[in-house]
């Protein structure tokens, strides 16, 4: 490797599992920064003054902007006598059939009347969630509609922009986010859709084909804008969810056939997933993907970096390896760098390894912006290759 590489240069030797001038730090989320600023250009300018390697992202966006044009959605509220919270019933009638979602309007609902298709509060609050069974399945297909002309145009330009942006930078350009299971986790609820995947194995196939269906256009238009990473979020495809035997039944076939399409176009795919990952490693290797999103070792407390770095090492990046959330938003300064340490220590050997917290730093207090230095300060002593014990 020469002794000084680009940003950009740095991320891919990482991610082919290669020894790079440095182990690079690219924070996967950085919610506390990205709120102080404008856009992601800004945002992606104020890393790299921090001297992390910051990338650029090309947004496929999430749940779809707009239906089938033959969609008519109503949604009203309802006040239970003696209930302890209002409902708020959305309803989308379709030329294949109605479906219907209700949940509670707890004290902390962020979304008003509105009932987002995708949404982590939509789960936990549902008193019916949109998909229950197989005759939900036509009506949902008038859902997952395509980006239109004008959404495309938009994209496209907004892509032109990043790039040129990225390219005078020497940064990384992303494309996400792709999605599949945790997409069903959300119409479905979490818990019901893991009794389905045992008592009604084709439905939930079926199901996910319909996903995998919507989610392969909407990343197609992200590789032909031409990405480094795809990145596809699995935070709920995990061995806590899935067992081994659904994973390789149920999801296993469409993670392979998202890596051929990324690898198709030139690009390498990698997969966010922070916990219960460790019986799955073989399917990762099996897959063909490239980067492991999130590893992390206190919100997965079962998780052995050893065992995930001589399995998934040589094959597959490891992107993480501190804690966001507790020890850099919560912990002591001399705790941040003792996780750099072992981070560095038990993932870096070999490359194929970027650190970041995992998976977010989103608190803005005094404690976090002090942990966010000496984590740097410390990544700064420890990642030169070869690597200090």
């Amino acid at each position: 490797m020469p002794a000084r590489l680009s940003s950009r240069e740095r991320m891919l030797a990482a991610i082919k599992c290669q020894v790079p001038d440095y182990v690079p730090c690219c924070f996967m989320l950085f919610g506390a920064l990205r709120r102080q600023c404008a856009d992601q250009f800004e945002f992606a300018r104020r890393q790299t003054e921090m001297g992390l390697d910051a990338f650029v992202e090309l947004p496929v966006g999430g749940e779809p902007r707009r239906f089938d044009s033959r969609v008519e959605v109503r949604t009203w509220r309802e006040e239970p006598p003696g209930a302890r919270y209002p409902i708020i019933h959305r309803e989308y009638v379709t030329p294949a059939g109605t479906l219907r979602t209700s949940v509670k309007q707890s004290d902390d609902w962020p979304h008003g009347l509105n009932v987002p298709l995708f949404d982590d509060y939509v789960v936990p609050r549902a008193s019916k969630h949109l998909v229950t069974g197989p005759d939900d399945l036509p009506a949902l297909r008038y859902l997952l509609t395509p980006p239109t002309d004008e959404d495309l145009a938009a994209f496209r330009e907004y892509a032109r922009t990043a790039k040129s942006f990225a390219a005078k930078h020497g940064l990384l350009v992303t494309g996400g986010w792709g999605m599949l299971f945790d997409v069903a986790c959300w119409l479905c609820g979490i818990q019901d859709l893991m009794l389905m995947a045992v008592t009604s194995p084709d439905m939930v196939r079926e199901l996910l084909s319909i996903i995998h269906e919507w989610n392969r256009r909407r990343v197609q238009i992200v590789l032909e804008a031409g990405v480094d990473l795809l990145v596809r979020r699995g935070w709920y495809e995990m061995a806590d969810f899935v067992s081994p035997d659904n994973y390789r039944r149920l999801i296993l076939p469409f993670l392979k056939d998202d890596v051929q399409q990324a690898h198709a176009a030139g690009a390498a795919l990698g997969l966010i997933t922070t916990t219960a990952y460790t019986p799955l490693l073989g399917m990762y290797l099996e897959s063909g993907m490239d980067v492991l999103i999130g590893p992390d070792p206190v919100q997965e407390s079962r998780v052995d970096f050893p065992l995930t770095k001589r399995t998934l090492g040589g094959h597959v990046c490891l992107w993480g390896g501190v804690n966001g959330f507790v020890t850099v938003e919560t912990g002591t300064a001399e705790q941040v760098r003792q996780a750099v340490r072992d981070a560095v220590r038990q993932l870096g050997p070999g490359g194929g390894f970027i650190l970041s917290p995992v998976d977010n730093v989103t608190a803005d207090n005094a404690r976090v912006w002090s942990n966010v230095s000496a984590l740097i300060d410390e990544w700064r002593s420890r990642r030169a290759y070869p690597l200090q014990p």
